[in-house]
């Protein structure tokens, strides 16, 4: 019930958006339009015979959201990177832990069929950067992490034919009913008897065909205050088609001045091939922002 809830209020936010895209705001060099920003965002916190309680804590967090888009005569190819990194070290944790890590690409390439509609072939890959950790304590308290998670386990590569709905760079969707997902994975991390992210045991690859459908729009909710919505989803017809697996990512920039703003950053992913239930990453903060 949750899911369906929360895929519906997506969706209901991508209709409303048709009636406010934003305007656009890129450089132009030919057929090419090219936008980006690059963004530093860092938190300290020190405590000292402070009796409310606290614990010293210092974080940092750097993202990049690219876009490069092409479009002339009858062809478009939108393109889109995005790459975030962060880490938190508290006082008392043995280890500096990470707030965000991932890497993404999107790519639709669409020839016109009639005047907002094209035929489009899609990519999404998406992983990570670094190695991710479980952590725990030991017997006496210590604190331990073993390793979970590396660069390309898990990566995931989405490929299709589809059609493409595009009202200008800030307002598209897409939909390809014969969607190759390719899951990666070391096998070096897969558990007897237990699936690793949907990749059996011995295996480093699973193969999925099922349908995908993905929307993307940006709009200025007031002046100086932009909302980026990236939806997914996607259905496998070889098992368990009923489940809906769904990544939602939502970026707010609320501008300050030319180099500072205050970022939101927020994501939700249900895939139960890797967690029965919903993942949630959220990071706040204010800003060092360079845009190219």
């Amino acid at each position: 019930m949750k899911k369906t809830l929360l895929i519906v209020l997506c969706l209901t936010g991508f209709l409303a958006a048709a009636q406010n895209p934003a305007a656009a705001d890129n450089d132009t060099i030919g057929p090419w339009t090219k936008k980006g920003n690059a963004s530093v965002l860092f938190n300290q916190s020190t405590f000292d015979n402070w009796l409310a309680g606290g614990e010293n804590n210092i974080s940092g967090n750097l993202g990049l959201n690219y876009d490069i888009n092409y479009k002339k005569d009858d062809w478009t190819w939108d393109n889109k990177f995005i790459a975030s990194y962060g880490l938190v070290k508290t006082k008392t944790s043995a280890f500096a832990k990470k707030t965000d890590d991932r890497l993404e690409i999107n790519s639709v390439l669409g020839k016109r069929a009639t005047e907002r509609w094209y035929y489009s072939a899609f990519l999404n890959f998406k992983t990570q950067f670094t190695k991710g950790y479980v952590y725990s304590r030991d017997e006496e308290g210590a604190e331990i992490r073993d390793e979970y998670t590396n660069f390309l386990s898990p990566g995931y590569l989405l490929v299709g034919p589809g059609v493409l709905w595009k009202k200008d760079d800030n307002l598209k969707f897409n939909l390809s009913p014969a969607t190759s997902k390719f899951t990666f994975v070391d096998k070096g991390f897969t558990l007897p008897d237990e699936a690793y992210f949907g990749v059996e045991e011995g295996k480093s690859l699973r193969y999925e065909l099922g349908f995908n459908a993905s929307a993307y729009y940006k709009l200025d909710i007031i002046a100086n205050v932009t909302f980026e919505n990236i939806l997914n989803l996607y259905s496998n017809y070889l098992e368990d088609a009923q489940n809906v697996d769904l990544d939602y990512q939502l970026n707010v920039v609320m501008k300050i001045n030319r180099y500072l703003t205050t970022n939101l950053s927020f994501q939700t992913i249900y895939d139960d091939n890797a967690f029965k239930g919903f993942q949630v990453r959220q990071v706040f903060g204010v800003a060092v922002n360079y845009g190219f």
